[in-house]
């Protein structure tokens, strides 16, 4: 769900522009695509019975292994879905999210203009940025040249033995090249479209002009009225939000209604993964399994988020400043962009205690001058009217 909301910005853009849409995604997710117009239908019910299950991993190279093993076998499934949904729909262009390899495969044997949606920060490789993976900071001069050239094959390769093998199964199934190295598979779309821009992202020059930032995608409709819990909140407030799939992240949460407890702020926490029961919510608090962030978002001062990429830049899309305390998956990189773009703070697990989560927020709310400038740049990126034009341009031709 956390792919499709964005994702769904887009669609949308596409819709207003007159396209027609046609939506397979997961069965959760079928009200709101038909809410929003789409002809939407939900994927085959197997690939949906395969969560992750990376949040339960011993270390990061684990997860990581988890994570793309979980992406394997739903591959296996997405091949004849895509096909069938092909079958059925005769599209123009098809839009596949990144991490669906056996999508992206059936995708690329269709013949059809295609390209993949990036709803996180693509791990392709790049000579001017740290290797990715553990959210290293970027290193000037001679040092941080030495630093990655020596990191990088050995990143790359947990990412290349985990992704190849399993890839390119899929691959000669549906009768494409086999691929070498993850950085081909990032690479085989005609376009890629990345929700994110620059300076929240890193410069990279050295990325091929397929690849496109089109800014934060932010969904989140806010309701026609503020709830009157909402309304009746006297106080700056700080969201608290954890992952929309269970990532066991929810220790982060239940710490910042500690943290903040005695602070003049109200604290607004949400775990649509499900509230823990025994919660003891503060006098100063919230506790609610969903709330439209926007319409929180509007009136805080800062964010704790799990570095996940949708709840970081829904608030830095209206200059919220971001604590970010990262727990796995593409996280760590994102709590370091943070950091390094001056529109937040991070606080690594091994870390995290109620007093420096507490110093961390003080320290956060200052930084509401970063999260503006992040914004801009957002704004700047041309957004999702920027993205359509691109698929109307280089794949369907269009002036």
């Amino acid at each position: 769900m956390g792919h499709l909301f964005p994702t769904s910005v887009l669609l949308t853009e596409l819709r207003n522009r007159g396209h027609d849409i046609a939506l397979r995604t997961l069965s959760t997710g079928v009200e709101t695509g038909r809410t929003l117009g789409f002809a939407t239908e939900a994927v085959d019910s197997r690939i949906e019975a395969m969560p992750l299950d990376d949040w339960m991993a011993t270390d990061p190279g684990d997860a990581l292994r988890r994570a793309q093993g979980t992406f394997a076998r739903r591959a296996e499934y997405e091949v004849d879905d895509l096909r069938k949904a092909i079958d059925e729909v005769s599209p123009d262009v098809v839009i596949v999210d990144a991490n669906c390899w056996g999508a992206s495969a059936a995708a690329e044997a269709s013949g059809l203009p295609w390209l993949s949606f990036w709803a996180f920060l693509p791990y392709l490789s790049s000579e001017a940025t740290p290797p990715y993976g553990p959210g290293l900071p970027p290193l000037p001069g001679e040092a941080g040249r030495v630093r990655d050239a020596e990191l990088r094959p050995q990143l790359s390769a947990v990412f290349n033995e985990s992704m190849v093998g399993p890839l390119n199964r899929i691959r000669a199934r549906v009768g494409v090249p086999p691929i070498e190295t993850a950085d081909d598979y990032v690479l085989r779309p005609p376009l890629m479209l990345v929700a994110t821009a620059e300076p929240f992202e890193y410069a990279h020059p050295d990325w091929p002009d397929k690849i496109q930032l089109i800014g934060a995608c932010d969904f989140d409709p806010a309701p026609e009225e503020v709830p009157e819990w909402l309304a009746a909140i006297d106080r700056r407030i700080v969201l608290v939000s954890t992952s929309s799939e269970f990532q066991g992240d929810t220790d982060v949460a239940l710490m910042a209604l500690t943290a903040l407890a005695d602070e003049p702020v109200h604290v607004v926490v949400t775990f649509p993964a499900g509230v823990p029961s025994g919660i003891t919510v503060p006098a100063n608090a919230t506790v609610l399994e969903f709330v439209p962030h926007s319409s929180v978002l509007d009136r805080a001062a800062a964010a704790i988020t799990h570095g996940g990429m949708g709840t970081t830049q829904k608030a830095l899309v209206r200059g919220v400043p971001v604590c970010v305390a990262p727990q796995g998956r593409d996280q760590f990189e994102v709590a370091r962009r943070v950091e390094v773009a001056g529109c937040g703070t991070q606080l690594l697990a091994d870390d995290l205690t109620p007093d420096r989560l507490r110093d961390k927020v003080r320290q956060t709310i200052t930084m509401a001058e970063g999260a503006r400038r992040v914004a801009a740049g957002y704004a700047a990126s041309g957004g999702v009217a920027y993205g359509a034009a691109l698929i109307e341009k280089r794949l369907l031709g269009q002036a």
